[in-house]
């Protein structure tokens, strides 16, 4: 580390989205601490997400043990150094065991629900003003994602995947949504579709491949990074996405959002900015939570979501969007 340089311990998330919701105390950080480098720790999905950092000194791949092991790994590579400030969005407090000026550790909300965002503001104190959701990326990054979605015609962002199969949307409505909104009377019409997820949802894109001409497929799933896709996605004109790490890396891009809801709950996980909206069958979540109490039901909880109600959704989003996305 450079002489003179203020030496930032930064925890994060395991999950992309969480990591995501919390990204902007890092470009904070670093527009209001001359010198600032920082040491990021994030799980292994994570991690990635902060490869281009501008003022990155290392990132650590922090994987949970059963024993709780993890941490003593974490303590022995961080120990050493002498830290202007540990944030620790974890609320470890691993930070007591270092050698460190300052000390910001994430502690559990009691009161009101808040969004995640604000939730990470308040570790740095900052809640009045939270810190947007931001991700740096190399001018390297942005001209591979020139060349992925080359060509013409808006792009409608898919990512039709979930981390469980209680908000997963169904793959079928996804497609129907996607061709009413790209067919000759769509509002993106002569558009392309383009789809995100990791390798493992590669078959899910291989379902959507029907909705358009080849040429107007753009398939994200198989060997794009995290990254790359980050910056195809600041090319769509719109995402529709269940709550999801792909949702939040569109909104943070400042891609008009439309995030279908759930078992999950938008006044904590909502996608993050102006340009972004929720929407959900006739239920709300308390009243989809009192049919699965622990959230472990082997059951799809979005069937209420009608297709109609999310074409009218995105509709209205592109409506309300269409001065400030080309």
């Amino acid at each position: 580390m450079s002489r003179g340089a203020f030496p930032i311990l930064f925890i994060t998330s395991n999950r992309i989205g969480d990591a995501v919701l919390s990204s902007g105390l890092i470009k904070r950080l670093a527009d209001e601490i001359p010198n600032a480098r920082f040491t990021i720790v994030a799980g292994p999905v994570a991690a990635p997400l902060f490869e281009e950092v501008p003022t990155l000194d290392r990132i650590i791949v922090f994987a949970k043990a059963r024993n709780g092991g993890h941490w003593f790994d974490l303590w022995r590579q961080v120990r050493k150094e002498r830290w202007g400030l540990v944030v620790d969005l974890r609320g470890s407090g691993i930070s007591r065991f270092l050698s460190t000026r300052r000390r910001a550790i994430w502690r559990k909300n009691t009161g009101s629900p808040v969004h995640k965002v604000i939730e990470a503001a308040r570790t740095l104190k900052i809640e009045d003003e939270p810190a947007a959701p931001y991700i740096f990326i190399s001018p390297e990054t942005n001209a591979r994602a020139e060349e992925l979605t080359a060509g013409v015609g808006p792009i409608l962002a898919l990512a039709p995947a979930a981390n469980w199969l209680g908000k997963t949307w169904p793959i079928e409505r996804f497609s129907r949504v996607a061709m009413r909104l790209l067919d000759a009377e769509g509002p993106l019409k002569g558009g392309r579709l383009m789809v995100l997820g990791a390798p493992q949802d590669h078959p899910l894109a291989k379902g959507l491949r029907d909705v358009v001409m080849r040429n107007q497929f753009i398939d994200l799933t198989e060997d794009t990074d995290l990254l790359t896709a980050y910056a195809c996605l600041k090319r769509a004109r719109l995402f529709i996405g269940n709550d999801s790490g792909a949702m939040h890396l569109a909104a943070a891009a400042g891609t008009p959002t439309l995030g279908l809801f759930g078992p999950s709950n938008e006044q904590l996980y909502g996608p993050w900015g102006s340009d972004t909206r929720v929407v959900r069958g006739p239920r709300d979540f308390e009243q989809v939570r009192a049919v699965d109490p622990g959230f472990t039901q082997a059951l799809c909880h979005m069937m209420d979501l009608r297709v109609d109600t999310v074409v009218r959704a995105a509709e209205d989003l592109l409506a309300a969007t269409d001065g400030d996305h080309g």
